[in-house]
This record gives C-alpha cells, sequence and structure tokens, in this order.
C-alpha cells in the first residue's frame, strides 16, 4: 500500500512498484484515510510518507504498526533530518528512504521491508544505530525487583549480537550458514521472550545489554 498527499507522486510509486511485479493493494493521500485502508486490506509493507494531512506519518505508522501486528513500514519521504528518521525508527517503522533513491532502489527495499530486513538510505542507519547507543548510555539502571528476562538459547543470543552490530537477516544467515527464514524465526521467538515489538527495541534492548559490543 503507498501513502502520500501528491497525487501525481503516489501514483508514480504504485506504478513502478506494479511494473516490477509487486501488487499494489491500495493508496491513500491522507493519514486518516491511510489508517483506514491499511486496516481494511491490511498490506503486508506500507510505503508511507511523512508528511500527510489529518494525521502524521509517523503517528500513522504507530497506529499501524508500532504494536508489532500491523504492516512493515517502510518510510519514503524527501526529508533525511536525523529527528524525522528517528522518529519514524521510534514508531515502528522497518526502513526509511529518501525520495531520491531510484524506483530500483525503492522496489528492492520494498522487497526487503517485506522480508523483515532494516532498510535506510545509506548513512541513516549509522544515525539510527548511534542514538540508540547514547540512550543506552543514559538509560536507567534496571530494577533489581523487575522479574528475570527470558533465558534466549545460544543461538538466538548470536542472532540478537548481529541484529545490534546492524546487520540485516540475509547476511547473518550468511555469516551463520543458515537459512534466512530460520533467522527470521530465531528473531520472532527473542522477540516473544522478551515482550518486545519491533526491530527497533530489539536493537535497543541489545544494546543496553552491551551485546553490540561483544565479538
Amino acid at each position: 500500500m503507498v501513502v502520500d498527499d501528491h497525487p501525481m507522486w503516489c501514483d508514480a510509486v504504485a506504478r513502478d512498484l506494479g511494473e516490477a511485479g509487486l501488487e499494489v493493494v491500495a493508496t491513500a493521500g491522507d493519514g486518516p484515510r491511510a489508517v483506514a485502508r491499511a486496516r481494511a486490506v491490511r498490506p503486508d509493507v506500507l510505503v508511507l510518507d511523512l508528511n500527510l494531512p489529518g494525521l502524521p506519518g509517523a503517528e500513522v505508522c504507530r497506529q499501524l504498526a508500532g504494536g508489532g501486528d500491523g504492516p512493515r513500514v517502510l518510510v519514503l519521504s524527501a526529508s533525511g533530518e536525523q529527528e524525522d528518521v528517528l522518529e519514524a525508527v521510534k514508531a515502528g517503522a522497518t526502513g526509511y528512504l529518501v525520495k531520491s533513491a531510484s524506483a530500483a532502489e525503492l522496489v528492492e527495499a520494498v522487497r526487503r521491508t517485506a522480508a523483515g530486513d532494516p532498510v535506510f538510505t545509506p548513512g541513516l542507519a549509522g544515525l539510527v544505530l548511534g542514538e540508540y547507543r547514547r540512550l543506552a548510555a543514559v538509560a536507567e539502571p534496571r530494577d533489581p525487583r523487575r522479574p528475570a528476562v527470558p533465558r534466549l538459547t545460544e543461538r538466538e543470543t548470536e542472532v540478537l549480537r548481529l541484529v545490534a552490530k546492524g546487520l540485516t537477516y540475509r547476511q547473518i544467515a550468511e555469516r551463520l550458514v543458515i537459512s534466512h527464514r530460520t533467522v527470521q524465526n530465531h528473531v520472532q521467538n527473542t522477540l516473544g521472550k522478551l515482550q518486545l515489538h519491533n526491530r527497533a527495541e530489539l536493537v535497543r534492548y541489545a544494546i543496553e545489554s552491551g551485546l553490540d559490543a561483544e565479538l
């Protein structure tokens, strides 16, 4: 599903995706309509602009993907500003692409988003990881009265460590010599055990736990 308030741009994106063999199930030009249509047609991927009338794109993302059971969201925005990128990721976006990307880059980004891989315009992934590291450095100490975190298997911990380092699921699969699907299963199991909702929360947990610094 494609959401953008500029009809010509929205149609062009939908056309490029359709010509690449991807099924565009709906489009929308404002925030409220985007939420309603997405809940009706339940797309696998939402290609979402941030600057929308009626409801900001970040709030659309939060309502649809923030709980972890909605579509994966790929933000496609004219802005590459740090504040916009971080707000989108915190709202649950899987990836963030600026509108200067080519049609081929967009198609590849949508395919990777559908597979659960984080996709960012070059330079933005490091920005996001840097922010999570900063937040982890100033995070409050864990309360010893909190229930113990469920124990992860050795393989789940290994996958989590590589997620924290910013590797895609495909790169993790190649590194560990396992299938892409197996990596996804490990990530889903870990999310369930830790009671987290999306990859962004998982990365933050891993960084807070120091896993990104381990070999």
